[in-house]
């Protein structure tokens, strides 16, 4: 079952890169767009070290478009609000892992990886409903997440 996905991206040259995609992953999409925007532009290991303090939850992620609301953080230099999504930046290291092993299996040099492409995209809905008194319902949806990552050998 299921076919070929296509990626945001075209201008890559496919000798120098390596892509990876997560699809129809279980995490909150706002929290998916701040942290591709975090590792976008960043080298392979420092993507790599950022989403592991995010988990540790020592480093927040900068919150820069989704932050109504958001505290301010200490850690962060040059942006105030901020938030540690653990969830979405498990499974954003996991893609970012794929995509590792994906350029290793090319013959691409790890250590000359950067991130040149991380988005993230909304999937289908999860459209549940909790019945409520007086034959009402609630509706419970889920939204889930496309996450794509590109790595180039610079």
């Amino acid at each position: 079952m299921g076919g070929r996905w296509g990626y945001s991206v075209q201008d890559l040259d496919p000798i120098r890169t390596a892509i990876a995609s997560g699809r129809d992953l279980r995490i909150s999409w706002k929290h998916a767009v701040e942290v591709c925007d975090a590792i976008r532009g960043l080298k392979l290991e420092e993507a790599e070290r950022l989403l592991t303090d995010v988990i540790e939850m020592k480093r927040p992620i900068p919150f820069k478009r989704f932050n109504k609301k958001v505290a301010h953080r200490r850690q962060l230099s040059g942006w105030p609000s901020g938030r540690w999504p653990v969830k979405a930046a498990k499974e954003i290291l996991k893609v970012l892992k794929n995509a590792e092993a994906n350029a290793e299996y090319k013959g691409l040099d790890i250590d000359r990886l950067w991130v040149v492409h991380a988005a993230a995209h909304k999937s289908i809905k999860i459209r549940k409903y909790i019945p409520r008194a007086f034959g009402r319902a609630t509706p419970y949806f889920q939204q889930l997440v496309h996450v794509e990552i590109a790595l180039e050998e610079r």
